[in-house]
Order: C-alpha cells, then sequence, then structure tokens
C-alpha cells in the first residue's frame, strides 16, 4: 500500500534530480514487484473470506434450524406481543445468510484496514510532524461522523429490520390463509394492512438511510478537502525549505490511504447494522439452547406424573394457564381431559409434550425429568396430534414415519392400520408415495394421517388434542379403536375432547376449569354413577361441567326404567347415564344452551 507514494518520492526526488534512467528502471521493476505481492495477497484476502464464509453457513447452517425448531415458544411469544418479540421473529437461516454475506462483503475487509491507520500516521510524522497531526486531526472528523452515523441510523435500522420481519411473517401467513381469505372477501383488506406495514418499514429504512447518506457525503468530501489540505501544507513546507517537492504528493496519497478505511466502513454502515443485529439474534439462539447434559436413559415406559405442573401466559408472567396441576397415569392408562374453551386442555398437551415448559412444578416420566434425555431421543418415544394437524412436504409416507430415513415400511402400515388409514391411502393416487402438499386432502384425513404419525413406532406416550374434531363416525369408530389398541400396547393415551365419542376408550377423567385441575379419578365415578333414564336440568347442566362431584346423583323420572348395573371403570363403553352425563357436561363446557331435558332415546 505504501508502494505507490513512496515511488512518486524517489521519482520526484531523484530520478528528475538526477536524470539516471537506470534508476528509473530499476525502481519501476521494484514497484511491479511490489504491486505483484499487493495483488496476489489481495486475491488470498478474498479467497479466505469467501472460503470462511462458506465454512460458516456449513457449520451453522443445520445447527442454527435445528435449534430454532427446538424454540417454538420464542414464535408463540412473539405473536402474542411478548417481551422477545424480536427474538421469537428471529429466522436463524437468514440470519446466518446475513453473517456469511458480510464475511465477504467490503465491509469487512474496510473493518481489516483500520488497524493499519497508526501506520500511516507514523510515516507521515517521520515524513514531518505537522503532517501527522494533520492527519490525526482529519481521522478524528471522520470516527467522529462514523460515531455520529452510528447514532442516527443504528435505531432506525433495528426497527426497520423488526418491521422487515413482521412483513415477512404476514405475507407467509397470508399466503398460508388464502382460502380463509378468499372465502371472506378480505383480499383487499389484507393488500391494505401488508401495505401498511410495507409502507412503514420502507419509511423507516430510508430515514435511515438518508441519514446515512448525508453523513457519508460529509465523509467523502473532507477527505477530499483534506488531501487538498495535505498538499496546501506540504507545499508550504517545500517553500520554507523543510521538505523536499516530492514529499508534496506522496504526503497526499499516504493521508487518503489512512482515511480510507474509514471512509469504506461508513459507506457499508447498513450491512454492518444488519450483521450486527443477524450476530445477536444467532447468539440469542445459540445461547438459549444450551441445556444439562444428557445419558442414556432407558426408554420411557408411559408412567407419567405431574406435581403443581403451572403455566404462566408470558415469559414475564400473566395469566395462569395452568395453576398447580398434579395428578399420576400408569402404563396402559387412558385420560380425557374435559372443560370449557380456555380451560388450559392445549396448553396442557404442549407442556407434557415438551413445546412448553412449565414456570413451576415438575413433569416426569418414570422418575426423570424430560430435559434429562435428549430432546430427539425423548421425541421418538412421544406421539402428538395438536389441535391442527397440518402435513409437511414430502410424501404421505415420510409424513408417518416422522422423516426418519431408517423407518421400515412395515412400521409405516402398522401405524396407518392402527389409525385406520390404511386403505384411504391405497386409494390415493400413488398411495404412499402421494405428496402431502397439493393433494386434496380433507381435514379428517389430515387429522387421521396426523393420528397415523402420532402412533408411529408404538411410543409409549401419546397426546391427542382433539384428535376428532374433523372427523366422522367412521373416523370417530377407527380413533376409539386406535386408542385402545395403544393402551392393549400398554402406551398411556392422553386426550383433550369436547365431543364424547373420544372418552369412549379411557379409563380416566380430569376436568380443568381456568386451568386448575377440577377433579380427577377413574371415568364413571367423575361423570357419575349409573343411573337409568336420567334427566339432567340446565343449572345442573353447568355445575356439573363446572364443579363436579363425586357420586353426584341427577334427577330421576317417573317414566324411567331402572339399570343398576355400573358401567366397569376401565372398560370401553360408557354406560348409558354416564354418556348422558358426559353429553350434559360438554355440551356445558362449550357454552352451548341446553333448554330442555336430554332424554336417553334423543341422545342416542
Amino acid at each position: 500500500m505504501l508502494a505507490s507514494p513512496l515511488y512518486m518520492l524517489q521519482v520526484y526526488d531523484r530520478v528528475l534530480t538526477s536524470g539516471s534512467v537506470a534508476t528509473l528502471q530499476g525502481l519501476f521493476l521494484l514497484l511491479i514487484l511490489l504491486y505483484a505481492f499487493l495483488g496476489v495477497f489481495d486475491f488470498l484476502r478474498s479467497r479466505i473470506l469467501g472460503r470462511a464464509a462458506h465454512r460458516l453457513d456449513a457449520a451453522l447452517g443445520e445447527p442454527a434450524f435445528g435449534r430454532w425448531l427446538q424454540l417454538p415458544e420464542a414464535g408463540i411469544r412473539a405473536q402474542s406481543g411478548g417481551k422477545d418479540g424480536d427474538f421469537g421473529q428471529a429466522q436463524g437461516l437468514r440470519d446466518v445468510e446475513t453473517l456469511r454475506s458480510f464475511l465477504a462483503s467490503p465491509a469487512l475487509l474496510g473493518l481489516m484496514d483500520l488497524p493499519w491507520i497508526p501506520l500511516y500516521l507514523t510515516v507521515l510524522t517521520l515524513v514531518h510532524p505537522l503532517l501527522g497531526l494533520l492527519t490525526l486531526v482529519g481521522a478524528t472528523v471522520a470516527i467522529a461522523a462514523a460515531l455520529l452515523n452510528q447514532q442516527l441510523v443504528g435505531r432506525g435500522l433495528d426497527r426497520a429490520g423488526k418491521l422487515e420481519m413482521e412483513e415477512r411473517g404476514m405475507i407467509d401467513q397470508s399466503r398460508r390463509h388464502s382460502e380463509l381469505i378468499a372465502a371472506h372477501g378480505m383480499q383487499a383488506r389484507m393488500v391494505f394492512q401488508w401495505s401498511r406495514l410495507h409502507d412503514a418499514r420502507l419509511a423507516m429504512a430510508q430515514g435511515a438511510a438518508e441519514r446515512s447518506e448525508g453523513v457519508g457525503a460529509f465523509s467523502k468530501t473532507f477527505r477530499m478537502f483534506l488531501q487538498s489540505a495535505m498538499l496546501t501544507l506540504a507545499a508550504w513546507l517545500v517553500l520554507r525549505a523543510e521538505l523536499s517537492p516530492g514529499m508534496i504528493i506522496a504526503s497526499s496519497v499516504i493521508s487518503g490511504r489512512a482515511l480510507a478505511p474509514i471512509d469504506q466502513v461508513i459507506g457499508q454502515w447498513r450491512m454492518l447494522g444488519r450483521a450486527r443485529q443477524a450476530h445477536a439474534r444467532a447468539s440469542k439462539i445459540f445461547g438459549r439452547s444450551a441445556g444439562i447434559d444428557t445419558v442414556d436413559l432407558p426408554s420411557p415406559t408411559g408412567r407419567i406424573r405431574l406435581e403443581n405442573v403451572t403455566r404462566l401466559a408470558g415469559a414475564g408472567g400473566g395469566a395462569r394457564l395452568l395453576d398447580r396441576v398434579s395428578f399420576e397415569l400408569e402404563p396402559g392408562d387412558g385420560l380425557g381431559v374435559i372443560g370449557p374453551s380456555a380451560a388450559g386442555k392445549s396448553v396442557l398437551a404442549r407442556v407434557l409434550v415438551g413445546i412448553w415448559r412449565p414456570e413451576a412444578g415438575d413433569i416426569r416420566f418414570d422418575g426423570a425429568t424430560p430435559d434429562q434425555w435428549d430432546p430427539e431421543v425423548l421425541g421418538r418415544h412421544i406421539g402428538y396430534l395438536p389441535q391442527h394437524a397440518e402435513l409437511l412436504p414430502g410424501s404421505i409416507r415420510d409424513n408417518i414415519a416422522r422423516f426418519d430415513p431408517l423407518a421400515r415400511d412395515v412400521q409405516v402400515f402398522e401405524a396407518a392400520r392402527i389409525a385406520g388409514v390404511h386403505e384411504m391411502i391405497l386409494a390415493l393416487p400413488q398411495g404412499y408415495a402421494t405428496a402431502a402438499i397439493g393433494c386434496p386432502l380433507s381435514g379428517g384425513q389430515v387429522q387421521r394421517l396426523g393420528l397415523a404419525r402420532a402412533l408411529f413406532g408404538n411410543p409409549p406416550i401419546v397426546v391427542l388434542d382433539e384428535p376428532n374434531a374433523n372427523l366422522d363416525h367412521a373416523g370417530d369408530e377407527a380413533l376409539r379403536h386406535a386408542i385402545l389398541a395403544m393402551r392393549a400396547r400398554g402406551s398411556t393415551v392422553i386426550v383433550m375432547a369436547h365431543r364424547p365419542s373420544a372418552i369412549l376408550s379411557v379409563n380416566k377423567v380430569l376436568v380443568l376449569k381456568e386451568g386448575r385441575m377440577k377433579q380427577f379419578g377413574p371415568r364413571d365415578e367423575v361423570l357419575g354413577p349409573s343411573a337409568p333414564g336420567q334427566f339432567l336440568q340446565p343449572d345442573a347442566l353447568r355445575a356439573a361441567a363446572f364443579e363436579p362431584k363425586r357420586g353426584m346423583q341427577p334427577a330421576r323420572t317417573a317414566s324411567s326404567p331402572s339399570m343398576d348395573a355400573p358401567a366397569a371403570s376401565s372398560g370401553a363403553d360408557l354406560s348409558s347415564s354416564s354418556l348422558l352425563r358426559l353429553q350434559a357436561i360438554l355440551r356445558a363446557a362449550s357454552g352451548d344452551a341446553v333448554d330442555a331435558p336430554c332424554q336417553k332415546g334423543a341422545l342416542e
């Protein structure tokens, strides 16, 4: 980098004064050699940074995506406006891509050239102290401009980045629910909402860019002025016989070299801001994913114990979604969780499968907390059907097999048969090889395929959240038989339900209201003893839903025949009176008005 000014100095002070052609030729050959080294080292630096960027992507791409998938709570909190909204909206792979681009960008080259500024200042000071002092003043002004640029632009870039991620999220969600938007005629309104968000992001980014452009223009102009000032000062020193004429041009070039990295950094300030934000988000992903060391524990058998489990609405507090819930299940048990809307059923399902972590209390599988297992290992022993089942890009077989490359076809067929979807899959255009995305599947079919995925591998713990929400009578029957089959194999099955048919195959019932456990015990004991032709009045129905009491006897009618044989608590079928009571509880729990007594014949 000093070859050019030193060459100018020698030409003006030696060649022109001596008239030696040989000296000029020797200096020129030396200059060629130095420029060759400069080109090679610039090439190596660019090649090393490019390879480093590729290595960064290869090293962090898969871990960033995997650890992002392990932190679903962040996205949920972001959607609810939680404290960690910026982290929840982070896109791990995009952040890695931003860092990769930064490593190969001129911004990093400018940062790498900053440490050489003191060398240029030292050379100028050796030439003459006044030249070094003037360049130092110029560098100070340029650095002050860079710091001012950070103050003016930093917050704007942060806000623009958050708005950009919100806009991407809205685009993804709108595309995902395009059918709903089209059916309700919401296109114009959604376009208007997107336009507002898009315009706000552009305005914020443009405001930050304009402030950065102003500082950048000042810095560039000041550097050009400083070069002229250096020429003037050097000429004055030559007139005073304190410098040789060759120093005029050389000192101007060296001062320009000293200030160029600062100008380059200011010009790439937006890239620096994006890289800083991406680095902060990636650090959160890797920092928050650290957990305790795991050991190879034996596979869980299905024994579950909850001790005062409490889950809050937000990371910093809020309403209690679950409030000190405690119960215990043994392998082969079937638990039906009932209650009104927003009672905490889905929250309990997410906590059980590890999507959410409780703020207080313990969840133990065979006596060990879930974090004592490796998440990948524990996940293979859990079957989960969410309330809104969806399929992932891939074939039907891939979705049922949970994309396990080692899964055997016989395991996939077995899960499909237990879920009652084997014949349905064979009727698809390409059977199990049919692409899950793009195939016109009904909501019930998707839910039953999700059930097959949950049952794949005979997991000892199965959690089904509203598994029959989209099922017809045949689907209900298949679900009932699937629950009985899994229990017969020793699996513990937990069903969150509003419809009575989902409770037919369980032996225990948990009643939730506002996150609190109102009652837990054997199914017929919680739902009431057998009684012929019972009638439940509306007030009694609501009381049964929200405050069920052990041994509660609904009113009899004179016309009701006597049926005193109680149903077995672990059987597959409810007694008629228990079915009546369950129907009444679930209707009252869901808020449906009950205007007349339910008669047994009408219910059937």
